[in-house]
């Protein structure tokens, strides 16, 4: 028996063939644990148990009640001040490679090995430069500069600080890069007609290069603000979780995984995604540029 199928059902059944396997993946590895977190966070469930002794809104409130939980946003504070010096560093550094300089290859190279190393290695060797006897407090005892040498990571006061330039160094390179490549695009043409109008050096800047890296300045500082809330691995590798260093994903994690509160865990993760989402709306609506940024 021959069959005839039209080419609109052909072309229907070739679109359901694609779309068949990574919609299934998508409903399977995030719909589906999206919804099953939602529930989660209505209960005090230990992750252990089948049971799922329905608690409704009390995780919600006890994460803003409890300092322990909601207060340790103030040790994301340093991540995002961090994050911010760290832009400015890497858009100095895009600005003078895109120069015509010496081996600026090779200083693009240099630069970027910071990203390029392992987070652990890189954790870990923060880890010994910031001991007693390592290799910051040598150089201060060096330079006469003694007084100012102290226990890095075991000073509440500079602790988190101490963290955050640790994620300054590692990832500036990144947003380096982006700037750069963001500069070289830039035509040639709009800065030659900035020349021949005699501009500087500063009014090209302010008036060429910026206006053009606008879309991009506010995409890392997307990127910087979402990592500042998000910040886990530098203070629960160097630290293990410690109470002075803690930000508020280590205690999710430590309240899942530590205490086996996936209930209250599951409600912080709801909290979580929910202030990124706020906060990066908001900075959207202060800074500008709204359908401009991806």
């Amino acid at each position: 028996m021959n069959f005839h199928i039209s080419y609109k059902a052909q072309r229907m059944f070739l679109i359901l063939g694609f779309l068949i396997v990574p919609l299934a993946l998508l409903v399977t590895f995030s719909l589906y644990p999206a919804i099953k977190l939602v529930l989660y966070s209505f209960t005090s469930w230990n992750g252990l148990t089948t049971s799922y002794p329905w608690v409704g809104l009390h995780n919600y409130i006890e994460i803003f009640r409890n300092p322990a939980l909601f207060g340790v946003f103030i040790h994301n504070f340093s991540y995002f001040i961090g994050g911010l010096v760290q832009n400015v560093i890497a858009l100095g550094f895009a600005l003078l490679l895109s120069k015509k300089v010496k081996i600026r290859n090779g200083f693009r190279s240099i630069l970027f090995i910071p990203y390029m190393l392992n987070a652990v290695a890189v954790v870990y060797i923060f880890q010994f430069m910031y001991q007693d006897n390592g290799a910051i407090n040598t150089i201060l005892r060096v330079v006469g500069l003694g007084a100012l040498a102290t226990d890095w990571i075991g000073n509440n006061h500079v602790i988190n600080w101490a963290l955050a330039f640790v994620s300054l160094w590692e990832y500036f390179p990144f947003n380096m890069v982006i700037y750069l490549a963001a500069i070289q695009s830039i035509p040639e043409d709009m800065y030659e007609a900035a020349l021949l109008d005699g501009a500087s050096a500063w009014q090209t800047l302010w008036y060429v290069t910026l206006p053009n890296l606008r879309a991009i300045i506010q995409v890392n500082l997307l990127l910087t603000v979402s990592g500042a809330l998000e910040a886990f691995n530098i203070p629960f590798i160097m630290t293990n979780s410690a109470p002075a260093a803690a930000t508020f994903l280590t205690q999710t994690m430590n309240v899942a995984f530590v205490f086996n509160n996936y209930g209250l865990a599951s409600a912080m993760a709801i909290v979580l995604l929910v202030i990124v989402v706020l906060v990066i709306s908001i900075q959207r609506k202060i800074v500008g540029g709204g359908d401009d940024v991806v």
